[in-house]
């Protein structure tokens, strides 16, 4: 197999449109909606933030009309998410739905789902979470355990699973269930996709608290869940090829190496007075790295936009983002002695770097851990 990353430039589509986000968001600053020098505030479940963005049609942007869509690119959802993400919007409650639910459902859910569900996403009322890990195998899905058992009229799901994003405020799940053994020539075989309602009688959230003192991640219990056989959201016993097709619109957006941003942010403006060369080099260095990560997210972006499935290259966006942004706040510590050494303290640069430093653990785990991300990585290039 053969990588690409081939070089991509925004169109004047893109750069209109990112001219409309940022005024949109600098009004809803002045207005007091979010305080973007808050650093968790992108966390926040704002539900009036996501009506007010899905009145703008910026939900299921890329998304066919006849569900409420838009029927624009990926390269223009690409900036909205990029802007969302620099002003630390209040996006939590919408995003995961608008990223990678919503087009699960359009490409493998039925009719009558696509009608009830994609127009409420697009309306910003419906908020999704993504259930695939599991305790004691991780990231390992092949290892799926949490099983779905036929009754009449669908499905009793029972299992758990952990590490599960926005569980706590989701509406509704796309989970992966155990629905028949795997073979001896197919581990892939017997794992099922389903739609959980995370209101349904045996559904439990249990929160996992981050040391940045949020609860992002939770545990999802099922207890004898009933969920209904329209609720299936492609083929039983074959959802491995949809879950991954799924996971290359989670791993290779901005969001894989902006999460961090806010400190980069705050050490550009620290520097800014402080004439150190020494710490030039340093950010000059960093802000290199990220548009190299910008670069290989935005032509993804645009081989999503061509309908290709970019699974391998979205795997590397994700390992080298998470590694940045995982590093960043260290690196900025480094540069803000520098800085201390020639009399320039910043105590906004400081708090940015203990938050940031708080919240950097918690990212190998979103999307696949490190180890998951390589070996789907080397498997791509004939490796393994």
């Amino acid at each position: 197999m053969k990588l690409h990353f081939d070089p991509l430039r925004l169109p004047q589509r893109c750069r209109d449109l990112r001219a409309e986000v940022r005024d949109f968001l600098n009004n809803e600053i002045k207005a007091g909606t979010f305080n973007p020098d808050d650093a968790a505030v992108g966390a926040r479940n704002d539900r009036l933030f996501s009506k007010k963005v899905a009145d703008k049609g910026w939900i299921g942007l890329t998304w066919p009309k006849r569900y409420g869509g838009q029927e624009r690119s990926f390269l223009e959802r690409y900036v909205i998410t990029e802007e969302m993400r620099i002003f630390k919007a209040p996006t939590r409650r919408f995003f995961v739905a608008d990223r990678q639910s919503g087009p699960t459902l359009i490409r493998y859910g039925s009719e009558s789902i696509k009608r009830s569900i994609l127009p409420r996403i697009v309306a910003g009322h419906a908020a999704f979470c993504i259930g695939m890990s599991e305790p004691d195998s991780g990231s390992d899905l092949f290892a799926a355990r949490a099983k779905a058992v036929p009754t009449e009229g669908g499905w009793i799901v029972s299992g758990s699973k952990i590490w599960i994003s926005n569980a706590h405020i989701a509406d509704f799940m796309i989970g992966l269930f155990r629905t028949a053994p795997a073979t001896k020539e197919n581990r892939r075989h017997g794992l099922t996709s389903l739609l959980i309602d995370m209101r349904a009688p045996g559904v439990t959230c249990n929160p996992i608290k981050q040391m940045t003192g949020a609860s992002e991640f939770n545990e999802v219990v099922f207890e004898d869940v009933f969920v209904p056989h329209e609720n299936l959201i492609g083929e039983v016993d074959s959802a491995w090829k949809q879950a991954t097709s799924e996971l290359a619109y989670e791993r290779s957006g901005p969001e894989r190496f902006l999460e961090t941003y806010g400190v980069l942010s705050a050490l550009v403006d620290a520097t800014h007075d402080a004439k150190d060369v020494r710490a030039d080099i340093d950010v000059g260095r960093l802000v290199a790295e990220l548009h190299s990560l910008r670069t290989m997210s935005i032509s993804v972006a645009g081989m999503l936009e061509a309908g290709k499935e970019p699974v391998v290259e979205a795997a590397i966006v994700k390992d080298l983002g998470t590694q940045w942004e995982q590093v960043l706040p260290n690196r900025a510590k480094e540069v803000a002695g520098l800085l201390k050494e020639v009399g320039h303290d910043d105590p906004v640069l400081d708090e940015e770097i203990v938050h940031y430093a708080r919240l950097a653990p918690k990212l190998t785990i979103q999307g696949g851990t490190t180890e998951i991300l390589r070996g789907i990585i080397a498997r791509g290039l004939g490796l393994r």
